[in-house]
């Protein structure tokens, strides 16, 4: 069964955030997938990772609203940069907008079940959601009409 991770975006007040970070951090040298990926490092590696490496998504909490999933390929263990042993997730570079949800803050990540998940904007919804602005966005899913 699929499970999800859901994790704040701190530092990010927009997917377009998101996407300008990880383009300037992509790496070429995660060679267990076999392709150039975004990563993010965490502390904890999951415990569920053949849940989560089973179609399962990080869905990233940007401003306080869900509002979009990248497939996770896989998890290597690196070290952090105070060197203490730390999980990277290796990441699809592609952003997939999602319906927004509102998320109340946490600390680390927590595991999402798939029937929990927001769904997916089809691709014209999603670029003119993107086109949006972020309050606009959050407040048309807190009526529930995104």
């Amino acid at each position: 069964m699929t499970v999800h991770m859901i994790k704040l975006c701190v530092g990010a007040g927009s997917i377009e955030d998101l996407a300008n970070w990880q383009h300037d951090h992509r790496t070429k040298y995660w060679d267990r997938v076999g392709q150039s990926c975004a990563y993010h490092t965490t502390r904890q590696r999951p415990k569920r990772q053949d849940e989560i490496l089973d179609g399962g998504s990080i869905y990233w909490v940007i401003k306080g609203t869900i509002q979009v999933r990248q497939r996770l390929l896989g998890f290597e263990s690196v070290q952090s940069e105070k060197g203490h042993a730390a999980c990277a997730l290796l990441l699809d570079p592609a952003l997939v907008p999602v319906q927004p949800q509102p998320r109340r803050a946490f600390q680390g990540w927590r595991y999402l079940d798939a029937e929990d998940a927001p769904t997916d904007l089809g691709v014209d919804a999603g670029q003119g959601l993107l086109d949006m602005p972020l309050k606009l966005r959050q407040e048309l899913a807190a009526l529930c009409l995104l």
